[in-house]
């Protein structure tokens, strides 16, 4: 099995991709690519398929039905500046290994997330953790902005007036706002990869890590193309239907009345009706 080298992947390789005011995505290292995942599956499937054509409808098989161990073998390391709101929604995804900045070795930068003011919006009044489309006046985002601006002045101000004082490192920093950005290197597997992307490049997720996913996703079209293709497809523009669901959808393409009703119905139809 030889080494996968994608031309693409090498030009964008150790290159920092903005994200925010202040954070980026670099891809520091591969190993893989489409064709690793194709000779991964031969070892299961046999050596029936042979041109672009055929690996490519394989890579679609796989991911269609989920069989998912083949995509294991293709691995990203990713080096991500981001800030630690961000960072302790993306630590819930396990199946990374992570190696990030220490407070208690490192003394932090002054470097925190401030807001648009357009991406400054009111609470939303049906989902108890997002925010609503709706803009606020512009005064108020002003004024909104300032005062996290102000803030964030403040605990870095404390901060170092604090580490002046030979104040521990790891105890000068527990102040330090949510906002402030830290780094870390990120490594996972294309399997697992495709999961956080399909969860984080939803529109329910936080707009500030869908962003890290977007530039992500990406990045990872230069090395995997084609099982990236699938990914979109199958699994990110794809619906699942319940069974209760498939009935409903027979039952319209029958000519009758959807038999769903209530909630069930409002969220079916919101499915069906969803462009992704």
């Amino acid at each position: 099995m030889a080494h996968c080298v994608v031309e693409e992947a090498e030009k964008i390789l150790d290159k920092e991709f903005k994200v925010l005011d202040k954070g980026f995505v670099r891809l520091v290292d591969y190993l893989g690519s489409d064709e690793r995942i194709v000779q991964a599956a031969r070892v299961s499937y046999g050596d029936g398929t042979k041109t672009y054509r055929e690996d490519k409808g394989l890579i679609n098989y796989l991911l269609r039905n989920d069989h998912t161990s083949p995509f294991e073998q293709v691995n990203f390391t990713f080096h991500i500046k981001m800030p630690i709101f961000v960072a302790r929604q993306w630590i819930r995804h396990r199946t990374a290994r992570v190696n990030e900045i220490s407070g208690r070795y490192s003394i932090m930068s002054d470097e925190a997330y401030i807001p648009d003011l357009e991406h400054l919006n009111y609470q939303s009044s049906d989902n108890k953790q997002g925010r609503s489309v709706e803009a606020m006046p512009a005064e108020e985002s002003l004024r909104i902005q300032r005062l996290i601006e102000e803030d964030q002045k403040r605990a870095f101000e404390t901060y170092h007036t604090l580490l002046e004082g030979d104040l521990a490192r790891e105890i000068a920093r527990i102040n330090l706002p949510l906002s402030m950005y830290t780094q870390w290197y990120w490594q996972m597997d294309l399997h697992n990869l495709f999961h956080f992307l399909a969860l984080r490049l939803d529109e329910h997720a936080q707009w500030e890590i869908r962003v890290y996913a977007q530039e992500i996703f990406e990045i990872i079209k230069k090395v995997v193309p084609v099982a990236a293709s699938a990914f979109e497809e199958y699994k990110l523009n794809g619906k699942i239907f319940s069974s209760n669901e498939i009935e409903a959808i027979k039952e319209m393409l029958d000519g009758k009345e959807n038999p769903l009703t209530g909630r069930a119905k409002t969220l079916f139809m919101e499915k069906l009706n969803k462009r992704s």
